[in-house]
């Protein structure tokens, strides 16, 4: 795991190590740099050392020297590949590193060799005899990788800041990525903060010609649901068993390391489900990490305490108070690369703080919510498409109003506020429903926060075309589509890479595994979704590996208390000089303070841009 960063143009080598020193903590292990500047092309890299602990360094180049590449991944098949390429006349420098792989891979397979990757990964490949840049973005887009091309200069880096740097990459704000941050909490791909600052989105090529920097993107992969037509005469015991097998083999490829190694075990289901493989597959015992928190609503440490004997691990638990976390928060959000607005990034950060202590490498259960339906909104999509059927434009203002005037309460996710999230998503039209019932602000809203009327459908884009191109037409597939290529890669794999970053802490996600995806995307969404139960396939392929009371449990998820920090003024928003109503931000804040409606995830979302504009 490490942080890469390079341009080709004008420029200089300070730049370059400039870019690289702003990435340090991805890699604090070395650092590396090539640069041929009579050509314009400079390379850097900063290693988080994991694999090949003394073969590994990079950017590395193949003998001839007309490959070189700057890599930041783990390729799990790496060893199944080196075996196929020795057979083919390919002879290896290096004992066992993955970087080397990806090399000879493009070397026998040009582009089409991402195909056969299983892994995360964003890397470039430098091509002397065509003369091409060659960047990629490992499917699900775990690994960050931002571009621009400006002022003569292509530039590309692990994160934001660290592109932004160089002198020929301007950093304006963009008002599109504000008003589609007010609208999700985050700023999707291909967008970002800045105004010709792109994200290459995950499962993306981009192809450079080093001579002229023109350059296409092009994509090599995409998650579609495609249910099996034939249905087994029991899809529990056939389906379970290859569950079962899938998982046990993509926690053992992630179990690779020449450091150690540990497990990320809250006592849900998922987190439960990595460490029961992980400690199948170890010969030694395997540690694994929790954080508990003093106040009870926040607090699950008793059922990672009940997991971590269930499954004999060797279990670290580290309590903190939730008002002494939020000291943190300013010098943390000055530190994330662009501005986020998901608030379990708070306790996501202590989590790789403690775990960092013992480990350089964990495990987590990420991808199973998204992948086999785990989240709430499942329960309310045919309730919701009921309601939408039966009940009348006038009445449905009725009850929105009703909900507005419920006493405002700041407990962690408290009915009146799923309540209130639900009806102001009945709102608008399906295709909105789930980015509305997770977004700090609804579409009326951002229509009076940005005064230039923006467009909701340009602003909801990636939502409406996630919905409308899925192939199946049942809304609980079109749900799963939006979670899993939406806010699974959004929110959810950018918040992990950044808190284990931060800590230079390598975390690996074995749900995402590309062969088990492969197969979990075929099962149809009602054995996903079934008798009002999420997850359920998924629940009873693990029943002869967890306890039903670790299976079945109510999902307690990260949540913090910042509705009432802003209420109680420890936390405060102030005048950010950005394109936007100041005036209707602070009816909605005042609206807040004196406990007449709940907008904890609007100032959530403001007080974190407040930050990051501070810190550039």
């Amino acid at each position: 795991m490490c942080g890469i960063a390079g341009f080709i143009g004008r420029g200089q080598k300070e730049h370059l190590e400039s870019m690289a020193d702003l990435i340090a903590h991805r890699g604090p292990n070395a650092e590396g740099f090539w640069c041929d500047c009579d050509k314009g092309i400079y390379l850097a890299h900063r290693r988080l050392s994991i694999i090949d602990i003394q073969g590994g360094s990079q950017p590395m180049w193949i003998p001839d020297n007309t490959l070189g590449v700057t890599f930041n991944g783990e390729i799990y098949n790496h060893m199944e590949l080196r075996r196929e390429l020795e057979s083919r006349g390919y002879r290896f420098q290096s004992n066992h590193s993955d970087t080397e792989v990806l090399l000879w891979s493009y070397k026998e397979w040009g582009r089409s060799m991402v195909e056969k990757l299983n892994g995360m990964w964003a890397f470039a490949i430098y091509d002397r005899h065509k003369n091409e840049l060659f960047l990629s973005r490992d499917r699900f887009g775990k690994k960050p990788l931002y571009y621009s091309l400006q002022n003569g200069t292509f530039a590309f880096a692990s994160e934001l800041k660290a592109l932004i740097s160089h002198p020929n990459i301007k950093s304006n704000i963009s008002v599109k990525a504000l008003q589609k941050y007010f609208a999700y909490g985050f700023i999707p791909a291909p967008n970002s903060l800045f105004e010709n600052v792109f994200k290459l989105p995950g499962g993306y090529n981009l192809i450079l010609n080093i001579s002229n920097l023109n350059f296409y993107t092009e994509k090599y992969w995409e998650f579609i649901l495609e249910p099996f037509e034939n249905i087994p005469k029991n899809p529990e015991l056939e389906w379970g068993e290859k569950i079962r097998e899938l998982l046990s083999k993509a926690v053992k490829r992630r179990l690779m390391s020449d450091v150690p190694l540990g497990i990320f075990l809250s006592g849900g289901i998922d987190s439960s489900s990595i460490a029961a493989y992980a400690s199948r597959n170890s010969s030694i015992k395997i540690k694994t990490f929790c954080i508990g928190f003093k106040e009870d609503s926040f607090d699950e440490s008793k059922y990672s305490k009940y997991a971590a004997s269930y499954l004999d691990t060797d279990h670290f638990i580290k309590y903190i108070s939730v008002e002494k976390a939020k000291i943190v928060l300013p010098d943390l959000s000055k530190k994330l690369d662009e501005p986020f607005g998901d608030s379990s990034f708070l306790p996501t950060y202590f989590l790789c703080h403690e775990t960092k202590k013992h480990v350089t490498v964990a495990l987590g259960g990420d991808g199973a919510d998204e992948l086999f339906a785990g989240y709430d909104p499942f329960h309310a999509l045919k309730l919701a498409e009921l309601y939408n059927k039966i009940i009348p434009k006038p009445v449905h203002k009725a009850l929105r109003m009703i909900a507005s005037v419920w006493p405002v309460s700041h407990e962690n996710m408290r009915l009146g506020f799923k309540i209130d999230r639900t009806l102001r998503g009945l709102s608008y039209p399906k295709t909105l429903w789930n980015p509305i019932w997770l977004g700090p602000l609804e579409p009326s809203e951002l229509k009076d926060l940005f005064d230039d009327s923006p467009d909701l459908e340009d602003i909801y884009s990636e939502a409406i075309e996630y919905w409308d191109t899925c192939p199946q037409k049942n809304i609980v597939d079109k749900t799963l589509q939006f979670y899993t290529k939406l806010y699974m890669q959004e929110n959810i794999l950018t918040k992990i890479d950044r808190a284990g970053m931060m800590h230079s802490l390598e975390i690996r996600s074995p749900y995402l595994d590309i062969d088990l995806v492969n197969f979990v995307r075929k099962i149809p969404n009602n054995y996903k979704y079934k008798c009002n139960q999420t997850k359920y396939i998924l629940k009873k392929s693990l029943e002869n590996i967890l306890p039903k009371n670790i299976l079945y449990r109510k999902k307690h998820g990260f949540g913090m208390p910042v509705g009432k920090w802003f209420q109680s003024g420890a936390l405060r928003c102030n005048i950010i000089n950005l394109p936007m109503n100041k005036s209707f931000f602070h009816k909605l804040y005042k609206e807040h303070l004196t406990k007449k409606y709940d907008h904890r995830l609007l100032l959530w979302n403001y007080w974190q841009l407040e930050n990051f504009n501070k810190s550039i």
